[in-house]
């Protein structure tokens, strides 16, 4: 042992150490002495007597050594063989020696007298030896591991023990605490010796543990770790050392030293070892406590007396490895059951799930010792195994409730109860990923049509074929319902009346499966809060999508996703919630209510649900302008969940991962996303709208108008024909008119914008803000200003950055037509600053077919945005970088003046002034009056454009 270690591993031994050398020294002056070194397991024992026998031979004095262990303990004279063959003896000596050591084991083996197994005479002939090398040289005997000893040595070291007070002999003997094996005696026999003494070794202080740690780690890192450390260990050396241990691999390993202690597999292997030397029954009441947790009802798992495993947890709790009944750390708990043998662990927590269950424990801790155990042979098993999967769905932890629904199933033998098992195992695997209960369901359908699974439970199972592509499986599924008479139940009512209005808002051709709503059917029997509001955010859904915004479903939705969570039954809840506002255009208002759910997801373990609420949030940054985001959650989305985890529903983020993308102007990553297969059903679905839409709008960027004008014509044919034409889900007129603009076809395209603007309810400002945008693209230059400026003011109002660029980029081209260039270079630098929000370049104004014919379609790879949803490059106005208008002075002007001011400089007349302040069209002539002095202007066009689009026109 080097230096540095040993002093390391004697702290808090010096005392110990000092009293052998003084018996060392008293049997150098002919008085002999023995010494019983005792202590817990792994308490420094060994090392004590190791460091001893090699100081007593630096001190001149002969060291012999031995060691018991249990796999010898049946050799006869073992231990004793192992002194003499490590005595230095002359070779007449060894030979007599080795003859007698084979006297006695034959003389055992021929079954002699069991009181005494050995000889007398023969027992004095071999003590004889060691005494007779005793005379030539003071002789140091140190036997570790006593108790482990074979019967026969310990009869003849008891022997010697008695006989070395007149010699030159310290006869030292370590033994673990508790630890004697049958023959206790000899601890008797050694302790009524005067001259024996007893030497017990604690567990290390608090200081002593910052000692070793300072010796290994240095002083900074002890003072840290020191308190930790101690917590883990109890002061257990060899656990100390092998924390410092664990602590040094992880320190080589990571770019800086960790911060705190570091519990790994040197720990869990010193934890191991500490139960290896202790007594085989004190290992397994440590197996026990593994497995039950707490020391409670041990004796019985067990099945042995209170007693002695109160006894055993004393050992335990001696050594360190236990405190208040528990191991210290769940790495030693694990490190535990990790060793032991396989059918072990099982039948001790089957008996752990009997016992828990006696006394009225809570279903998770009989179902996790059920699961453990991996089978269930009790009939209450099963239905434990149930509530512990709701109550785990309820909290998060979505790994334990499909652990419990799985052993459930297979131990059920009623085809109906499995049939309900298994739909909770569906549902709780959705969570993690869609794709992982698919072939589940094909059973599941099966038991349909045996009449196992029905009503509520049936229904989810056709809502969930939907998801993948399975139409006719799902319309099977719902006739069987429906055949069934199962509409009588209540909860059957309930999943239908709520599948009714999500089939309308997702999958609205399969919506005649159901067939039609009678009265009994409707809502007005449901009592349930919960599957009220799935009903009233489905309907909310519904309603945005087949007539508009209407503000008090926004209100209505908001007030729920304020009292929901993300329990096992919500997550539609707040889906159609989120949906309803983003369609609504209340994206603002979306945005931190999905973020707050998506953390919640996190935090419950449900990837599924967080990769579903990914997909919303890109929809949402899509509708905000903010093109990274939109890209950043719909990647998270798709990564989460594979594509064919997504069934039909991948339409959604890979549809607004397209139109991110391509508004980037990063066409070649969209052909990449392009070229993946999607389902032909998905184009069956509301989804499949969205990857129309994505698609037309690549289309439109890379300079394939046609194409493009194709798609949307198909999503506005769809959205016809299942009554979902609502510029809020997808204003498919407005781009149609685009494609148009771009084929020359411009009095198709002022139709398609009159239709859309027609369709726009006054809660709608975004939609209708990109209708005139367009209207205003097909009409001369002299005519769009009006209509550009109410769609500047509709898109701010809407929160749409990006559509609120393009509107400012098609009035910096127009007025750029119009001469009036200062007003160009002026709202051109509010359009760079907000492009720049979006995280694209300043869109291009491209929508008049003289501009097409001129510039063309943006190239392929280019970067930056255009009104065709990406860009192709700055105009001249766009991109001007002249100096910012001279400073007017406006704080010149009355409230009463800016106000008449701002009116005339949006294109209000006198007359139109009037009337909306309510006052003559005299008073109005007056203050232009006024204003026009103040401001050194002479003409109305002159007025400046912080009065006509507020403070960001400065920008």
């Amino acid at each position: 042992m080097k230096g540095g270690d040993t002093a390391m591993a004697m702290v808090e031994r010096e005392q110990e150490l000092v009293l052998l050398e003084a018996l060392l020294a008293s049997a150098v002056m002919g008085r002999g002495r023995v010494a019983l070194v005792g202590g817990a397991v792994a308490t420094g024992k060994s090392t004590l007597l190791h460091t001893f026998a090699e100081q007593a031979i630096e001190l001149g004095a002969l060291a012999v050594t031995a060691t018991g262990s249990p796999l010898e303990r049946d050799v006869p004279l073992g231990v004793l063989r192992q002194l003499v063959e490590d005595a230095p003896l002359v070779p007449q000596e060894r030979e007599r020696a080795l003859s007698l050591l084979e006297e006695g084991a034959q003389a055992v083996a021929a079954g002699a007298d069991e009181r005494r197994p050995v000889d007398a005479q023969l027992v004095h002939a071999l003590c004889g030896v060691l005494l007779d090398l005793s005379e030539r040289c003071p002789l140091v005997l140190v036997v570790d591991d006593v108790h482990h000893a074979d019967r026969e040595s310990l009869l003849c070291l008891a022997y010697l023990a008695r006989r070395v007070r007149l010699a030159q002999i310290v006869a030292i003997f370590g033994h673990a605490d508790q630890a004697w094996h049958t023959d206790s005696y000899f601890q008797t026999e050694l302790l009524r010796q005067p001259h024996c003494r007893r030497v017990r070794l604690t567990r290390l202080s608090r200081a002593g543990v910052a000692a070793m740690l300072a010796a290994r780690l240095g002083d900074e890192a002890a003072e840290r770790l020191a308190d930790e450390m101690y917590a883990h260990t109890g002061g257990n050396p060899l656990l100390v050392t092998a924390l410092a241990d664990d602590y040094e691999e992880s320190a080589r390993t990571a770019p800086e030293p960790p911060a705190g202690v570091v519990v790994g597999e040197q720990y869990g292997q010193a934890v191991l070892s500490c139960l290896s030397r202790g007594e085989a029954r004190v290992a397994r009441a440590a197996r026990g406590l593994a497995v039950l947790g707490e020391p409670r009802s041990l004796d019985l798992l067990l099945g042995v007396p209170a007693a002695e495993v109160n006894k055993d947890l004393h050992s335990l709790g001696a050594a360190g490895l236990t405190a208040l009944g528990t191991f210290r750390h769940e790495a030693a708990r694990q490190a535990v059951l990790g060793a032991m043998d396989a059918g072990e662990r099982a039948e001790l927590h089957r008996r752990a799930a009997e016992l828990s269950y006696g006394v009225g424990a809570s279903p998770a801790v009989v179902a996790r010792h059920l699961l453990e155990a991996g089978r269930v042979d009790a009939p209450w098993g099963i239905e434990i195994l149930e509530e512990a999967a709701r109550s785990a769905l309820r909290a998060g932890q979505v790994d334990s409730a499909v652990g419990y629904l799985r052993l459930a199933w297979r131990a059920c033998a009623d085809d109906t109860q499995r049939a309900k098992i298994m739909t909770m195992l569906v549902r709780a695997e959705w969570r993690i990923n869609p794709a992982a209960p698919a072939g589940r369901l094909a059973e599941l359908a099966e038991a349909v049509h045996r009449g196992s699974l029905r009503g509520g439970d049936a229904v989810v199972l056709a809502r969930a074929l939907l998801w993948h592509g399975r139409v006719d499986d799902a319309r099977d599924v719902l006739e069987q319902v429906l055949e069934s008479g199962g509409t009588a139940d209540q909860e059957t009512r309930a999943e239908l009346v709520v599948a009714r209005l999500c089939l309308r808002a997702a999958h609205p051709p399969f919506l005649t499966a159901l067939g039609h709503m009678t009265k009994e059917e409707g809502p007005g029997g449901i009592v349930s809060v919960s599957v009220s509001r799935r009903l009233e955010s489905a309907l909310a859904l519904a309603e945005v999508l087949t007539r508009g915004p209407r503000e008090e479903y926004v209100d209505a939705v908001e007030r729920i996703l304020e009292d929901s969570r993300l329990d096992e039954m919500s997550l539609d809840t707040v889906e159609n919630s989120l949906l309803t506002l983003t369609y609504a255009g209340r994206a603002e208002r979306a945005a931190p209510l999905c973020d707050m759910f998506a953390a919640e997801a996190s935090a419950r373990q449900a990837p599924s649900r967080r990769a579903r609420l990914a997909a919303i949030r890109a929809e949402i940054a899509i509708r905000q302008g903010d093109m990274p985001a939109a890209e950043r959650h719909a990647r998270a989305a798709l990564q989460i969940i594979p594509m064919s985890g997504w069934g039909v529903a991948v339409g959604g983020p890979l549809g607004s991962l397209i139109f991110a993308l391509t508004t980037m102007g990063r066409y070649d990553e969209v052909r990449e996303h392009l070229d993946v297969p999607v389902p032909e059903v998905m184009f069956q679905t509301r989804y499949g709208l969205h990857y129309l839409h994505a698609r037309g709008r690549h289309s439109l960027a890379t300079g394939y108008p046609a194409l493009a004008l194709g798609d949307f014509r198909r999503c506005g044919d769809l959205m016809t024909e299942w009554n979902l034409d609502t510029p809020g889900l997808i204003p498919w007129r407005a781009d149609a008119a685009e494609a148009c603009l771009r084929l020359g076809r411009v009095e198709e395209a002022r139709e398609l914008v009159r239709d859309q603007l027609d369709g726009c309810v006054p809660d709608d400002p975004r939609g209708r803000g990109v209708a005139l945008r367009l209207l205003a693209a097909t009409l001369d230059p002299g005519d769009r200003p009006a209509l550009l400026r109410q769609a500047t003011g509709c898109l701010q109002a809407a929160g749409d950055r990006y559509e609120l660029a393009r509107a400012l980029a098609d009035l910096v081209e127009t007025y750029d037509a119009l001469g009036e260039y200062r007003r160009a270079r002026t709202i051109a630098t509010w359009a760079q600053a907000v492009a720049a929000e979006c995280g694209v370049e300043p869109p291009a104004s491209s929508l008049s077919p003289a501009h097409q014919q001129s510039h063309g379609a943006p190239r392929s790879g280019s970067h930056g945005g255009s009104s065709t949803g990406s860009g192709g490059g700055p105009e001249r106005g766009a991109t001007a970088t002249a100096a910012r208008p001279s400073a007017v002075p406006l704080g010149e002007l009355s409230d009463a003046e800016r106000r008449v001011a701002s009116l005339a400089a949006a294109g209000c007349t006198n007359r139109e002034i009037a009337a909306k302040l309510f006052v003559t069209v005299s008073t109005v002539e007056q203050h232009l009056t006024r204003t026009y002095r103040k401001l050194g202007i002479t003409r109305r066009s002159d007025l400046p454009l912080v009065l006509e689009f507020g403070e960001q026109a400065g920008v």
